[in-house]
């Protein structure tokens, strides 16, 4: 069964995007094509156009500008996975170059990724086998600071509380 993320960011965040569009639902290499026109995407520097997803509750892929908030993209509504995610057009073939699960909104685990893996091969659209870049979320028992887990440290970044190894970021 596919674990459900609930917004854990910021209040002040989520209310100051409740009236942003939602994400656009990728259900082809042709929408997203459209949504690229529409939004006028250009590649970046790397030659890849930069996006936020997420996962909906219905299992799809949903894109938003890169630099909008996930909570929006979602539309308020808990995912399955969310990140940001970076097309790139090689030889005329659109194909995830790189994909994250970078979202400090909603903090998905790494293995969400199988729920991304399955949006993506719907489309369908080439893809790496797994994230490109793992993040590992935890809140801190201490001071309820989010943290990103680097070189597998679990001590907090704010108060050097030691963080449990199990997920826990909706633990307020």
């Amino acid at each position: 069964m596919a674990k459900l993320y609930q917004y854990v960011g910021s209040n002040e965040i989520r209310l100051s995007v409740a009236d942003f569009p939602i994400g656009t639902r990728i259900d082809s290499v042709s929408q997203l094509e459209k949504w690229i026109a529409k939004t006028s995407r250009k590649p970046n520097i790397f030659s890849s156009i930069a996006a936020t997803f997420v996962v909906d509750l219905k299992g799809d892929l949903c894109i938003a500008d890169r630099h909008s908030e996930h909570i929006a993209c979602a539309g308020g509504f808990p995912v399955l996975s969310a990140g940001e995610i970076f097309f790139g057009s090689g030889n005329r073939v659109w194909e995830v170059l790189e994909i994250t699960n970078q979202s400090t909104g909603f903090c998905p685990e790494p293995e969400s990724w199988f729920q991304v893996a399955e949006s993506l091969d719907r489309i369908p659209i080439y893809r790496p086998d797994k994230f490109t870049i793992e993040f590992v979320f935890r809140r801190c028992p201490a001071c309820r600071q989010l943290n990103i887990i680097k070189e597998n440290l679990f001590v907090c970044s704010v108060c050097n509380t030691d963080l449990p190894h199990l997920w826990n970021c909706d633990n307020f």
